[in-house]
């Protein structure tokens, strides 16, 4: 087993290789990692924006892998911090601590099934899903946008060497994914005819072996939960974006049942049991159960729910039966995708007849699928203690584990509180920005407390003023996706076109940030989703907008159920559950703003109730110490000078193709980050950079007049930039070079 060098060294030298500067918050977070990595005790660790915090686990975590053998895991939210972790950090801190360790840290990107196409399915090895997309695409692709989408994740299927989604750029509908993917469950295993080459064995294989493996929350508590062994044992696990954890991990483990996907369940049976009649006969006595209901908890199922529930258990468990393969025969594609199906509507529907005393049972209503039964467990505080902190130590960290000034609200959601709790210390490394001076915290007093019926004129015409002040810029976190979509609808109505407004839902996320980053005058409307993951630092974000604290909905059945609870036992169900909710997504959304030392601008707050409410000063402590007022002349007056002094926006990274381990992979196959500088978009001219959308960077421009002096054709430059003929066109047109086409020149 190799001696590891002195973290200090290990430090010094990943910091320089990054060419940054070592901060006292980022040394004391490494050493404090490291110690706890040492003496098997968990750590909390608070670390503001511009900490370095992933640096300051990363290099530990890579010295420990060297001298255990043994990988170290980080989990992340979202896919934006992994992204960042396997595109930026790790390859930096690999080049870095390569000569100091004496050879070069490895990792890999590890991620869920449905993540990544399935070759079997793509080769005819399942059933087509309920929509037959796959055969629609085959025949006719101009049907419309769902069969050209599975299409084209046929023909991107043939060319990627990873497999991955979020290779997919722009990406394609759940529906028509669904095609070209299959969930755990529904996968053949080793028993699979294409397992050799599946993307997904191909990734797992690759990652077994190397020092920092990059997952997320919810595949690492199935991993934890249902002993899968998904991930290759490890004793060292980093869970970053650490807030998110408790919702990532209940999500998970959140089960659901309607009358229609029982009656689908019965369909993908068929005929390989005699019994589908009367499961699918059991799926309509469901949803006839389940319609009269109103939304909202179940404090006890209904006597008329509850037969409907037995039915379709027992069915289910019929068809279970039947579903078992001849003997002496494996089960093909069509009948493990039933077993699976058939599985959860069994497994599913007795959790909700159980009646766990910890479980709440509620009802929802989808616009698409209707009257839906849920069940979640009310804590999932013993089972992340038992799983998730077990054999292993744990260092959570995030910019906001801290509430009110205590880690103890974040501590006890994960099972670090009462008796039996493990050993953790918690730390606050603090932030190197200079808050009060680079921020201000706005409370728009003077409007009246928002009520149910969404933002009133006096709100809109706030908006309306902070934004014009700004000059765009402006980063628009809303507590529901309509009060989102109207701010948008009426703030483009006002502006028209000098001031683009986009809003959450009508693309990818990561495509809608990447456009609002690289155009200073666009706005970006979004849902608590968007809180987490975005980060647009420079010029193109001086204004975060959040337009009410952001409490649980009142009829939120987990919420008011955890909080009924610590009701019962004594405590304050409101500050514990509701007012730490509010505090914890109000720190994330207020910490959009400031991602460097030069960002400057204002966090806008629609929600006179910051100032008023008793519970206020709770809030107040939970954020940046961001210069506070109410004075709406000097905050505008503040947003026009940092509009007119504003430099010009960051450079936007471009997605990129990924290999087997989940790094980027360039055009040579090494792997490292590609930052492509992409200038803000302007009228189109004969000497603009950009065209249809595509930055032109001065590589491709080099290649278009090599093109040109070798005669080649436009169709062929189609081939080659794998672009659009009118993007490449007018950007020939603009250079003013001469390409031959059959249409363009004529």
């Amino acid at each position: 087993m190799p001696q590891r060098p002195a973290l200090d060294d290990l430090l010094h030298a990943a910091v320089s290789g990054v060419g940054g500067a070592e901060r006292p918050g980022q040394v004391e977070m490494a050493k404090a990692v490291a110690h706890a990595i040492d003496d098997g005790e968990h750590l909390l660790v608070q670390a503001g924006t511009g900490t370095g915090k992933s640096l300051a686990y990363l290099v530990p975590a890579v010295a420990h892998a060297f001298e255990a053998g043994k990988p170290a895991v980080v989990a992340t939210a979202t896919l934006a911090l992994q992204a960042q972790i396997v595109d930026r950090d790790m390859p930096r801190v690999a080049d870095a601590l390569a000569p100091v360790l004496g050879r070069r840290p490895t990792y890999a990107l590890v991620k869920g099934r449905r993540n990544y196409v399935c070759l079997n399915k793509l080769e005819g090895g399942f059933p087509d899903d309920e929509d037959g997309l796959l055969s629609v695409g085959q025949v006719d692709a101009a049907v419309g946008r769902l069969g050209q989408e599975v299409v084209r994740l046929r023909e991107w299927a043939s060319t990627t060497d990873s497999g991955d989604r979020d290779e997919l750029v722009p990406g394609v509908s759940e529906r028509a994914w669904r095609q070209v993917s299959v969930s755990a469950h529904e996968c053949m295993g080793g028993k699979c005819p294409l397992v050799a080459e599946c993307f997904v064995e191909r990734a797992r294989e690759a990652a077994k072996d190397v020092d920092v493996i990059v997952t997320n929350h919810s595949f690492m508590a199935i991993d934890s939960f249902e002993g899968r062994q998904m991930l290759p044992e490890h004793d060292v696990l980093v869970v970053d974006e650490a807030h998110e954890l408790v919702d990532r991990v209940t999500a998970t483990i959140t089960d659901e049942l309607t009358g229609t996907m029982v009656m689908t369940a019965a369909k993908k049976a068929g005929r390989m049991s005699d019994h589908t009649a009367a499961m699918d006969e059991a799926g309509e006595m469901l949803a006839q159960a389940l319609e009269p209901l109103e939304e909202g908890r179940m404090l006890g199922i209904p006597d008329s729910v509850g037969l409907a529930l037995a039915r379709v258990r027992d069915t289910a468990r019929t068809v279970q039966s039947d579903l078992k393969p001849p003997p002496g025969q494996e089960a093909d594609g069509a009948r493990q995708v039933a077993r699976a199906a058939v599985d959860e509507i069994h497994e599913n529907a007795e959790r909700i007849l159980e009646e766990r005393e910890l479980d709440v049972v509620w009802l929802s209503r989808d616009q698409r699928r209707g009257p839906v039964l849920r069940v979640a467990p009310m804590s999932v505080a013993m089972l992340v203690r038992d799983k998730v902190f077990g054999e292993r130590t744990v260092v959570l960290t995030s910019a906001t584990l801290e509430l009110g000034g205590t880690f103890d609200a974040v501590a006890g959601t994960i099972g670090l509180r009462g008796e039996g709790a493990p050993k953790w210390q918690g730390l606050d490394v603090g932030s190197p920005f200079d808050y009060p001076k680079q921020a201000i915290a706005y409370v728009a007093a003077h409007l009246a407390p928002p009520g149910r019926d969404g933002a009133g004129d006096d709100t809109l015409d706030e908006i309306e003023q902070l934004v014009r002040a700004a000059g765009g810029r402006t980063l628009g976190l809303f507590s529901s996706m309509r009060a989102a979509q109207t701010a948008a609808e009426i703030m483009r109505a006002r502006f028209g076109d000098e001031i683009p407004v986009l809003c959450q839902g009508e693309d990818q996320i990561t495509t809608l940030v990447r456009q609002f980053a690289r155009d200073p005058r666009t706005c970006l409307f979004g849902t608590l989703t968007l809180w987490q993951g975005v980060d647009v630092p420079g010029s193109s974000c001086q204004l975060v907008i959040i337009d009410r604290i952001p409490f649980p909905r009142p009829d939120d059945p987990l919420a008011s159920a955890r909080s009924q609870a610590i009701a019962r036992m004594g405590g304050n169900g409101f500050m514990a559950v509701s007012a730490t909710h509010a505090a914890l997504r109000l720190a994330q959304g207020a910490g959009r703003l400031v991602r460097r030392a030069d960002d400057r601008g204002v966090v806008a707050f629609l929600d006179s109730r910051m100032m008023t409410a008793r519970y206020a000063g709770f809030l107040q402590r939970s954020l940046p110490p961001f210069y506070p007022t109410t004075d709406q002349k000097m905050v505008l007056a503040a947003l026009a000078r940092l509009d007119a002094m504003a430099p010009p926006p960051v450079a936007v990274e471009e997605p990129a193709l990924r290999s087997l381990t989940g790094a980027r992979a360039d055009a040579d196959g090494t792997e490292h980050p590609r930052p492509v500088a992409v200038p803000p978009p302007a009228p189109v001219s004969s000497r603009s950079a950009v065209t249809s959308g595509h930055a032109w960077t001065d590589e491709q421009d080099e290649e278009l007049r090599d093109a040109a002096e070798a005669g080649m054709q436009l169709d062929e430059l189609v081939d080659h930039f794998e672009l659009p003929e009118e993007t490449i066109a007018a950007r020939v047109e603009q250079l003013g070079l001469a390409i031959a086409s059959g249409a363009l020149f004529d």
